[in-house]
């Protein structure tokens, strides 16, 4: 199943500038997701992340790896219109430096669940080379307005 922005905003709840996915290549609902980040000069992290020398913050790519793999989790019909958060980060590792024109590319895989919770081992690569990787966890949620 891939997935437009139109179709990814329609799940997840984030907007610009922290909505950090353009588009869901794949995604097996319950089990994996695959996307896409496009990384522009214009991105408003870039204006202090540095000056001068523009890298995507580590934080950052690992929440675009985590909106990844909540479109896994939310794509099933049974949390249809909840929320995922992100639980926690393990073994987080940071190999090569993303850039302006980098085409981030955004894999997680779903290895665990249990109730609510969930867990995931995610990487993010740029022209295949490996960027980042984690393992992810995810509570899932019902969503709440705002009063």
């Amino acid at each position: 199943m891939e997935l437009d922005i139109e179709q990814l905003e329609a799940l997840l709840p984030h907007r610009w500038p922290f909505l950090l996915v353009d588009r869901i290549s794949d995604c097996v609902p319950g089990r994996s997701a695959r996307g896409i980040k496009c990384v522009s000069a214009n991105e408003p992290f870039f204006q202090g992340h540095f000056p001068g020398y523009k890298v995507m913050p580590g934080v950052l790519i690992l929440e675009a790896l985590a909106q990844v793999g909540a479109v896994a989790l939310l794509s099933e019909p049974e949390n249809r219109g909840k929320l995922a958060l992100f639980g926690g980060i393990k073994n987080a590792r940071f190999k090569r430096q993303v850039r302006p024109g980098d085409v981030l590319e955004l894999e997680c895989e779903l290895t665990e669940r249990h109730g609510s919770v969930g867990f995931g081992t995610a990487t993010a690569r740029v022209d295949g080379k490996l960027a980042a990787r984690a393992e992810l966890t995810f509570a899932v949620t019902e969503r709440r307005q705002e009063k």
